[in-house]
C-alpha cells in the first residue's frame, strides 16, 4: 500500500533561537532513550525554537562496522522519531552524513586549533582507556566533530543530559579559539540541561542501557514488554519494591502510586503486572505509528531527504564564510 506523504514546506523565522541535538544509530531505541530525550525533543519542538535533530551516523562509524545494519539503524531511528511525535512540519529531521563533506571540512580545520592534551580530556576517550580498549581516532576526534554539528547550524541551544554537558564545552571552547584567532564567525551555544529529567532506571536498577543489557525496547510486543518487567530485580526485605516504582513514575503520577503500592503491599507480582499493562497501554499509539512507518519505508525516506536538503543549503552557506575567514577562499 502506498501512502502520500504531504510534501514538507520549510521556513525558517529567524526571530527563534536554533536547537539541535542528534543520536547515533547504534541498536534499538528503548524506554530510557524516549524518557531521556526524544519526549523531551517532541516537547520542545512546540515551543519557539527552530529545531534541528539528526541521525548521527557519522558518529556511530567510531563502533558499527555492518554496513547493513548501519543502514537499518538510520532507518528505524528515524522512524522512532516520528513515531514518537517529532513532526517534520516542525522539526528538521536529518542524516548526518547528509552534510558529511561539509562536516568534515569544518572539522579539520578544528583540528588545526586544537592540541592531542586538550582532546584527552574527553569523558569518552579516559573512559575507553581505563577500560584498555583500542581507541580509533575517529572516537579520540569525536568531540571536535560533535562541535562541528553544533557549530554548523548556528545552533543556540543543545539540550543535553547533566552527564553530557562537556560535548557543549568543547563546542564552545572551540568557537572561543575560532574566533579568537580568526574573528567572529560562529555564535556561542548554551547547553539546556534537561534536570527534570531523572536517570530511567533498567530492569537491574542501574541506569538503563544498551551496554548493560537491562534495557525494555520502546517498540517490543506485548509479550516482550511482560517477560522484562517480570525480570526487573526486586528487594524482598521491603514492602514496596524500589525498581519497579522508579520505573512506574515514568508512567502514573507520584500521587496515583502511593495509593496503588500501599494497596498492594508485598504482592509484587500484582505491581509489576499492572506496570507491564501501563507501559504496554502507553507505547501501543506510537508503536502502531513506527509499524506503519517500517511498512511504508518512502515516507520516512521523504523526509530525510528533504531535512538534508535543508541542512544542506545550510552547511554549504557556512563553510563557504568559514573558508573564506580563514583564507582558503
Amino acid at each position: 500500500m502506498y501512502i502520500e506523504y504531504p510534501r514538507i514546506f520549510w521556513y525558517t523565522c529567524h526571530m527563534k533561537k536554533v536547537l539541535l541535538s542528534g543520536i547515533k544509530p547504534t541498536g534499538d531505541m528503548h524506554i530510557g532513550n524516549y524518557f531521556g530525550a526524544i519526549k523531551q525533543f517532541v516537547e520542545m519542538q512546540n515551543e519557539d525554537y527552530e529545531s534541528y535533530v539528526f541521525v548521527a551516523d557519522l558518529h556511530a562509524l567510531t563502533t558499527v562496522t555492518d554496513r547493513d545494519e548501519l543502514k537499518r539503524n538510520i532507518f528505524n531511528i528515524t522512524a522512532v522519531y516520528m513515531a514518537c511525535g517529532l513532526d517534520p512540519q516542525k522539526t528538521v529531521l536529518f542524516q548526518q552524513s547528509a552534510i558529511g563533506g561539509e562536516l568534515c571540512e569544518m572539522t579539520w580545520i578544528f583540528n588545526c586549533l586544537t592540541t592531542v592534551p586538550y582532546l584527552e580530556r574527553a569523558h569518552a576517550y579516559k573512559d575507553a582507556k581505563a577500560k584498555g580498549n583500542e581507541i580509533n581516532v575517529g572516537l579520540f576526534d569525536y568531540p571536535i566533530l560533535m562541535a562541528s554539528d553544533i557549530l554548523m547550524q548556528d545552533a543556540d541551544i543543545v539540550p543535553v543530559g547533566a552527564d553530557q554537558k562537556q560535548h557543549v564545552e568543547f563546542a564552545r571552547d572551540t568557537v572561543g579559539k575560532f574566533n579568537f584567532t580568526w574573528g567572529e564567525t560562529f555564535k556561542m551555544p548554551e547547553p539546556l540541561i534537561l534536570e527534570n529529567v531523572a536517570t530511567i532506571p533498567g530492569i537491574d536498577g542501574r541506569k538503563m542501557s544498551k551496554s548493560y543489557g537491562n534495557t525494555i525496547p520502546l517498540f517490543a510486543s506485548d509479550e516482550e514488554i511482560t517477560k522484562a518487567v517480570m525480570s526487573i530485580v526486586t528487594d524482598s526485605s521491603g514492602e514496596r519494591p524500589e525498581n519497579v516504582y522508579a520505573m512506574h513514575k515514568l508512567f502514573r503520577t507520584e500521587a496515583e502510586l502511593e495509593k496503588i503500592y500501599e494497596e498492594n503491599k508485598g504482592k509484587y507480582k500484582i505491581l509489576k503486572d499492572m506496570l507491564a499493562d501501563d507501559i504496554k497501554t502507553f507505547v501501543a499509539p506510537m508503536r502502531d505509528r513506527y509499524q506503519m512507518l517500517q511498512a511504508n519505508p518512502q515516507i520516512v525516506e521523504a523526509v530525510l531527504r528533504e531535512g538534508g536538503e535543508k541542512v544542506k543549503a545550510r552547511a554549504v552557506k557556512k563553510m563557504l564564510e568559514v573558508k573564506k575567514t580563514v583564507g582558503l577562499i
